[in-house]
């Protein structure tokens, strides 16, 4: 088995690592919206349990130290598989599939479910600002070199159900080290929440390192 602790692995490396990692994370995504929503006997819990906890130990016989962060290809692209919001290998990432087009729009297409719930059939207001501000954060991006949230501001202009929802972003200036993006949240009925913010390029990105 690959060694997934290396750096610059091969395109063919990370396509055989998705083919084994990806399906499980989304089976753990079905096993959480599964025990949110299930009304089993207690006897089938009971079972259902010792049979996640045998699978988690044979999870963790081998496993890294710590958090999963960024790794890259020998193109230089950046692999954030454990990302809260994107990683596919993070089953509480609903996971976001973000796209961008030729006007500089990032959006994307989604479904949340029980998991993610606040008030009862609508989508937790935290959850909703999480997804927002790594969007806003893409936007803000070059794609190479990430900017980092300075500041954010959210309006919420209803409850947002859960289903499927749509979100989407745009740089609307530039100043120095900060880029100023703004971005919504839509439900099938409109716009749920609004977004303005500044992303900071890090220090250890710029030029010279200043």
């Amino acid at each position: 088995m690959l060694d997934f602790t290396l750096e610059n692995i091969s395109a063919e490396d990370v396509e055989r690592l998705r083919a084994l990692y990806e399906p499980l994370a989304q089976s753990v995504r079905e096993l959480i919206d599964a025990t949110v929503r299930t009304q089993a006997d207690a006897a089938t819990v009971a079972a259902a349990k010792s049979e996640i906890d045998s699978a988690t130990a044979r999870l963790r016989q081998k496993q890294l130290d710590g958090s999963f962060g960024v790794r890259y290809l020998a193109s230089g692209e950046r692999l954030a598989w454990g990302n809260a919001v994107i990683g596919i290998r993070n089953p509480i990432a609903p996971p976001l599939e973000i796209h961008h087009d030729a006007n500089g729009k990032s959006f994307c297409d989604f479904h949340l479910g029980a998991a993610y719930e606040g008030p009862p059939g609508h989508v937790h207001g935290g959850v909703a600002a999480l997804i927002l501000d790594h969007l806003l954060g893409e936007a803000a991006s070059d794609g190479i070199n990430p900017r980092l949230t300075g500041t954010i501001s959210f309006r919420y202009v209803r409850a947002t159900r859960l289903g499927h929802l749509h979100a989407e972003a745009m740089t609307t200036r530039i100043d120095g080290v900060k880029t100023f993006a703004a971005g919504h949240l839509a439900d099938q009925e409109g716009v749920t929440v609004e977004a303005e913010g500044v992303f900071i390029l890090p220090r250890w990105a710029r030029d010279g390192g200043d």
